[in-house]
C-alpha cells in the first residue's frame, strides 16, 4: 500500500464482480475512489468474451471515456458499431449523440480503463429499455451513502407538470 491517500496500487486493490443475467457479466477496480478522487472517476474494467457491463446509455452531465489496454470489442455508439482494439481512446461526451456500450466480441478478456467526470446531479437515458435514472448527492459511480436521490423509471412514466397538485 502507498504512504499517500491519493495513491493506489492497482494490484493491491480487490476485484468487484457483477453478474446480471446471462450477457451482463464484468469485473471492476475503481481506482478513483480508492485514491479518493472527487470530480473525476477512473475503473479498470475486464469483461470475459460474449459480455457487456451495462446497457446502451448516455449521460446528461457526466463525459465518458474508455482506453483500451488488451483485447478486442465492438462498440455501439449512436447509430454506429465500431470495432475496438487494445490503444483506442474513445471519447463520449454527454448527450445522446454518445449513446454507448461496449460489448466483447473477442475470444479473450476485453481490458479497459473507464474515466469518467463525476458530476451530480445527472440523468442517465437507456434508449434500447427506455428508461431514464436520475442520480443527486452522489454521481453515478459515486459513493451510494451520499445519495439524496436515486431512482429508474420507464419513460413513459411522464405526467402533466401539474398533476397532482392542489390548483
Amino acid at each position: 500500500m502507498s504512504a499517500h491517500p491519493h495513491v493506489v496500487h492497482e494490484p493491491d486493490l480487490p476485484w468487484t464482480e457483477v453478474t446480471q443475467g446471462p450477457r451482463v457479466a464484468y469485473r471492476r477496480k475503481q481506482l478513483g475512489a480508492a485514491a479518493k478522487g472527487q470530480k473525476l472517476g477512473c475503473s479498470l474494467m475486464e469483461l470475459a468474451p460474449g459480455k457487456h457491463a451495462f446497457p446502451l446509455h448516455f449521460h446528461l452531465a457526466n463525459e465518458e471515456a474508455y482506453l483500451i489496454l488488451s483485447g478486442t470489442g465492438l462498440l455501439r455508439l449512436g447509430d454506429s458499431t465500431l470495432p475496438v482494439k487494445a490503444g483506442d481512446y474513445v471519447a463520449l461526451p454527454p448527450g445522446a449523440q454518445s449513446a454507448h456500450q461496449l460489448l466483447n466480441d473477442g475470444t479473450e478478456t476485453l481490458r479497459y480503463l473507464a474515466f469518467s467526470t463525476m458530476v451530480e446531479p445527472d440523468v442517465m437515458v437507456y434508449p434500447d429499455s427506455k428508461k431514464l435514472c436520475v442520480t443527486a448527492g452522489s454521481a453515478p459511480g459515486g459513493d451510494k451513502a451520499s445519495r439524496t436521490l436515486f431512482t429508474v423509471l420507464p419513460l413513459s412514466a411522464e405526467v402533466d407538470y401539474w398533476s397532482g397538485e392542489e390548483r
